[in-house]
């Protein structure tokens, strides 16, 4: 595939920028300097990500979840909010906030809510602490939210078939495949048959590519491909493409005949009673809880 125009990693698209905005020039190479010491202290992409929002929160918890102004923080949270009420978000939902930041929509979601109906996740501590202030400000102590530190999306400590609506805003926009990956493989077995997992990301229509590791940028095809490798459905929201905001929407559902099979990995060489090997590897790939057939099983399918 040829190279887009549009490509934020080609030197070409980076010269004629810096021509346009020389301002930026200084702050973008102090980013540079930042990320390379980042992601050589780092051992991988979560741990390099944990330290950027280290640093960024340092100077605003709000420009660490991508708002520079507390006016586009409100913004940009209602907007999120606004859009899952018209596609039928309910208060007695139950909803999986996954990169929920210091609840920029996070704050509108669990005022909205019952009680106990919103679970939020993030791999930086620092910016879990500024979802608490958030919380204390506004007063939602009462709404008894999970607030929970993560460092992958196995979510392997959560219950089965138990949300109805999983969001992720501006996450996978900042992750490599092999994150993004990860949730596909997990995300269908905590949701709702009926449920739905909403996530933006940076699309392009050229080659994929990424800038300092911090943005990652992916054809729709890609990820619609990615979904249907683990059993699940996805559709582009052409709706949201409207709104004000650049990055796009992919929605994720489960089909009806998906089922999710947990099991205990078996130990080195146990992998079928008929004597047959070769689950070493499955098992180093989904750890202590996975599921059979990459995860689904279409119903009626054998699992091996």
């Amino acid at each position: 595939m040829g190279m887009h125009p549009n490509d934020r990693s080609r030197l070409t698209f980076m010269v004629r920028y810096a021509a346009r905005h020389p301002e930026r020039i200084v702050p973008h190479a102090r980013r540079l300097a930042r990320d390379t010491v980042l992601r050589l202290k780092s051992p991988d992409h979560v741990s390099y990500y944990r330290a950027v929002m280290r640093s960024d929160a340092a100077r605003s918890d709000e420009g660490a979840v991508g708002s520079h102004t507390h006016d586009s923080w409100l913004k940009i949270g209602q907007l999120q909010f606004d859009y899952l009420v018209s596609h039928g978000f309910k208060p007695g939902m139950r909803m999986l906030e996954i990169g929920c930041g210091n609840l920029r929509a996070g704050r509108l979601f669990i005022d909205y809510l019952d009680p106990g109906g919103y679970y939020g996740l993030d791999i930086s501590p620092d910016i879990l602490l500024a979802a608490q202030r958030t919380l204390a400000e506004i007063g939602l102590q009462e709404k008894l939210p999970h607030l929970t530190l993560v460092r992958d999306l196995k979510l392997a400590f959560l219950p089965a078939d138990h949300f109805d609506v999983v969001h992720a805003h501006s996450v996978f926009s900042h992750s490599p495949m092999e994150v993004i990956e990860e949730c596909l493989a997990h995300v269908g077995r905590v949701m709702k048959p009926d449920g739905f997992f909403d996530f933006t990301f940076d699309r392009t229509d050229g080659a994929e590519h990424h800038v300092l590791r911090e943005d990652f940028y992916y054809r729709t095809e890609t990820l619609v491909a990615l979904a249907g490798r683990y059993g699940l459905s996805a559709r582009f929201m052409t709706d949201w493409e409207k709104l004000p905001h650049q990055q796009s929407k992919l929605r994720i559902t489960r089909p009806a005949e998906l089922r999710y099979i947990s099991f205990a990995p078996p130990r080195e060489g146990e992998c079928h009673d008929d004597g047959r090997q070769g689950c070493s590897g499955f098992r180093e790939s989904w750890g202590s809880l996975g599921f059979a057939c990459r995860g689904w099983q279409q119903s009626g399918d054998p699992c091996f």
